[in-house]
Parts: structure tokens; sequence; C-alpha cells
């Protein structure tokens, strides 16, 4: 039986590129989470995903873990990035790519 810390740990690194989200990339269930993967999806990110609403334990102990309160949460390489308006702001400032590009197809 491994903790749900040691799970978090597991499900953050099961992609490079990860995002927590409400839903999934084809059906986002908030506007947060769509606009998220359409950013990963413009600039053609690989990326794996989690859908916090099918786990309630993972969605209420993740925010505890990573100390970010919202949906998405986006990891790279292990760590967090931050939300949507970090990702966005990173983008506008031309440094997502270059956070992502190793994961660019």
């Amino acid at each position: 039986v491994i903790s749900i810390n040691e799970k978090l740990k597991q499900l953050i690194n099961s992609s490079p590129v990860m995002v927590f989200m409400k839903g999934t990339p084809e059906s986002p269930e908030c506007g947060f989470s769509r606009r998220m993967v359409e950013l990963l999806f413009k600039h053609n990110v690989k990326f794996g995903y989690f859908n916090i609403l099918a786990d309630k334990v993972v969605r209420e102990r993740l925010k505890e873990y990573s100390n970010w309160k919202t949906y998405p949460q986006l990891y790279v390489e292990g760590k967090l990035i931050g939300g949507l308006d970090i990702a966005l702001e990173l983008d506008s400032q031309g440094e997502f790519v270059p956070l992502v590009e190793k994961y660019i197809q």
C-alpha cells in the first residue's frame, strides 16, 4: 500500500508534461481546464492528464501537496509550473515554449 503522497508523486511523474484538470482534454469540464488544454494543443505539446473530478482524495490532497489551491495544475518534469494564469503569462512572454519544447511533437 502506497501513501497518498507517493501516489501523487507517481501521478505527477507519470508524464513529462502533466495536467491535473477537470474533465479530459477531449471534454474539459471547466473553462480554465479547456484553455489550458488549448494552450498545450496550440504548441503541439505531448502531455498526460488526470481528471481530478474522478478522484476526490487526489483532488483534495494535491492542493496541499503542491501548495496550489486551484485547478488546472501544470507540471513539467515533476515540477509545478502553476495554473492557467501562469501558463498564459509564460506564453505571452515567450517563455512557455522553451519550458516544454522537448515535448513538442
